[in-house]
């Protein structure tokens, strides 16, 4: 009777041999007040999990501990902009680019399927996910073909989402249940109720021509929207059309009552439940209860209702993909907030793989409430990491060595963002840094330079190679020159005068904003709110250079030179040797600053010496045996070492 109980009983069937037994005749249905799947009652036990977020040899990994803890699907979103990261360059798991291991969503949702698992997916196109710019690709602000009027019917935009869902839509239509595959349930858009103001209101026709964009590509998976349904009602969908579903962290009750008014007597559900939260740098990391967790996943099941938990497992944002909150309705950046590279999210599942509490928690829930029992698979066994003996610079390259010898350079009268450099071919910079130089500049002692508007989002300023900004050592140090919250900010560049001098501001996009109102999305990254200004004067005729730390171009960096005394900003290679097959750690940045790393060409993620993470996840299939080029990026004052630790650590400075 245990066995039974628990769901490993060899006599029990799989969920995919209980639900197309006698064949497939139906998909997800929502027409009575509880879900059928091909006819048989089914309560969605759902956990997300982003496949770009996880290495892709991983995944099974990761997907069979969702099933091992009585999960029967799995939630994932779409982010466009790495799916096409250029206007009609399109990478589904073998187009070429940097994070091309992690976009095979066709091979991601096979693997489901093999560890018995259905799909709900979520292709936005605007996903939210804590990911840069909500998963809008920054070539929307290229403003090549004008104005870009998100997430509205405007032509501009839409013919834009016709084109990457025309790419999108024919892969997931092949993989849906009713064709033999996993998905069931398909979102259009994402919280799109939250997307209402004064000033605007959800356009309705948007989200009918996004339904026929579905249809037309042969979706006929059971359409969902989320919101936060007690606050937005049914504002961000069509009810006529779409199932509602909610977005809650507590009172799962009062967001079902308002489903229940909004939609009668149709199934209940929560889209996104959340068992913990995410990290903004200079922040407190954040957890939420297990108790508190649990408590209210048994008051949805008892609702009776079916659930999404976001995350379940949370993953990693790598390369410069996190993205960013607003915490006022500003639209000037002093209330930018930055995610931190981790995205763990205190879920059931750590960024590692690692079960917690939670986890044990949802698995025993799961063992004496799910319906029917289902044979749930043993949980696989934690592979132990490892924390690799701390490895020593060995090459360096000043910040300003770096833009002499290395970027490419474009001449601009005044300073502009960004994404308007004449670059991948027309559609701009989306990710890195820029530098703005100014050279030949005659200095006198005391020279104050002033920048208008606000950063977006740091600056770091050199004067003939030599840093003039402070070092950020304390989240109270974002108050001061070279952050986004000062408007106007102004800095001395000399003590004494200099003559046919090099002024460098190099600016990072620290991750584009990816939750607020309408007017938030159109946000560029650079200098572009106003002009720099030495003593009262406008300084013109820029030279411009783009920093992507794109591997192809990492990796052919020809000017390092062996680790002199030399501290300041720039580039630091060490080497990490791995005699034995490599396995899963951490490189810990306690003792250097800010700035990224990059492990064999690929940008690992950004650390921040303020906190709240302290630690970077590297994960095995991102090392290779033998010797591995480990590079950081130090903005202020670089460490002679880099070390390695088996577990994340947690501290705000």
């Amino acid at each position: 009777m245990a066995l039974l109980a628990s769901g490993n009983s060899s006599v029990l069937p799989t969920l995919y041999e209980y639900y197309t037994a006698g064949g497939i005749t139906s998909g997800l249905s929502a027409d009575k007040s509880y879900f059928t799947l091909n006819e048989k009652n089914i309560t969605l036990y759902s956990g997300a999990m982003h496949y770009f977020r996880t290495p892709k040899k991983l995944w099974r990994d990761r997907l069979r501990k969702l099933r091992a803890a009585g999960l029967n699907s799995v939630e994932t979103y779409v982010p466009w902009n790495l799916h096409e990261p250029s206007p009609g360059n399109f990478d589904f798991g073998h187009g070429g680019s940097d994070m091309e291991d992690f976009l095979d969503i066709a091979g991601f949702l096979k693997t489901a399927q093999e560890e018995d698992l259905l799909a709900i997916v979520r292709p936005g196109p605007y996903i939210c996910a804590e990911f840069e710019f909500g998963g809008f690709p920054s070539w929307l602000l290229s403003g090549v073909n004008g104005e870009v009027k998100f997430r509205t019917s405007q032509n501009t935009y839409m013919d834009a989402v016709k084109r990457f869902f025309n790419a999108l839509l024919p892969i997931l239509a092949a993989l849906q249940f009713v064709n033999g595959g996993p998905i069931v349930m398909i979102q259009v858009e994402n919280e799109y109720g939250s997307t209402a103001s004064d000033s605007f209101q959800p356009d309705q026709e948007y989200l009918r021509e996004l339904r026929k964009l579905f249809v037309k590509n042969n979706i006929n998976s059971l359409l969902v929207t989320a919101d936060g349904v007690a606050t937005f009602g049914s504002s961000g969908s069509l009810p006529d059309y779409f199932l509602l579903t909610a977005n809650f962290e507590g009172g799962p009750y009062d967001s079902f009552q308002a489903l229940q008014r909004l939609q009668p007597d149709r199934p209940k559900m929560a889209m996104e439940f959340y068992p913990g939260w995410f990290d903004h740098w200079a922040e407190d990391h954040q957890t939420r209860s297990a108790s508190t967790f649990i408590s209210n996943l048994e008051q949805i099941i008892q609702y009776p209702g079916s659930f999404n938990l976001y995350m379940m497992h949370g993953g990693t944002s790598y390369g410069f993909m996190n993205g960013a909150n607003l915490n006022n309705a500003a639209t000037d950046n002093s209330g930018f907030q930055p995610d931190t590279t981790s995205y763990d999210y205190d879920g059931p599942l750590t960024e590692a793989g690692d079960y917690s509490v939670k986890y044990d928690l949802l698995r025993d829930l799961l063992v004496r409430s799910a319906n029917p029992k289902t044979k749930i698979p043993d949980q696989p066994e934690l592979v132990p990491r490892v924390a690799y003996s701390a490895i020593s610079v060995e090459d360096y390259i000043p910040l300003k060595a770096l833009v002499d010898d290395e970027a490419p350079k474009f001449e601009f009268e005044r300073p502009v963002a960004m994404e308007t450099l004449p670059i991948n071919n027309g559609s701009g910079q989306s990710y890195g840094y820029i530098v703005y130089r100014k050279e030949n500049v005659d200095l006198k002692a005391g020279s104050i330079l002033q920048i208008q508007g606000h950063v977006c989002d740091t600056v770091l300023l050199l004067v003939n190679g030599k840093l003039i900004n402070p070092t950020l050592k304390e989240s109270q140090d974002l108050n001061g020159f070279g952050f986004w919250r000062q408007d106007g900010s102004k800095v001395t560049l000399s003590d004494v005068s200099l003559s046919s001098a090099t002024v460098d501001l190099v600016v990072e996009n620290w991750g584009r904003v990816g939750y607020g109102k309408l007017p938030q999305y159109n946000q560029r990254k650079g200098l572009w709110q106003g002009d720099v200004l030495i003593d009262g004067n406008v300084i013109t005729d820029w030279i411009l250079a783009p920093l992507e730390f794109k591997k192809s171009w990492t990796n052919q960096l020809a000017t390092w030179k062996p680790v002199s005394g030399y501290t300041g900003p720039g580039l630091y290679r060490a080497y990490l040797n791995v005699e034995e097959s490599p396995r899963d750690t951490y490189i810990d940045i306690r003792n250097w600053k800010k700035g990224i790393v990059i492990v064999n060409g690929f940008v690992l993620g950004r650390y921040a010496r303020i906190g709240p993470q302290q630690c970077l996840y590297l994960p095995a299939p991102l090392i290779k045996a033998g010797r591995n080029e480990i590079v950081i990026f130090e903005h202020y004052e670089a460490s002679d070492e880099v070390g390695f630790s088996t577990d994340q650590i947690y501290q705000s400075l």
